[in-house]
């Protein structure tokens, strides 16, 4: 959302902030995984994987 002390107010969509907020913290979850932050398989299938791995174990928590 912009500023609350500018002279000329910005428009802004609510809901497509509060998705967006939603994805960036999401990433910055995924990244707290060092195998995946790291990129530590190399081959596309296992690193896609390891993805789909921690983003599971993400929303069970």
């Amino acid at each position: 959302p912009p500023k609350c002390n500018r002279t000329v107010k910005r428009e802004y969509d609510r809901y497509l902030y509060q998705a967006r907020h939603l994805i960036e913290n999401f990433f910055a979850q995924l990244k707290q995984y060092r195998a995946i932050a790291t990129r530590y398989d190399k081959g596309a299938i296992n690193f896609l994987s390891a993805i789909y791995l921690a983003a599971t174990v993400i929303w069970l928590n």
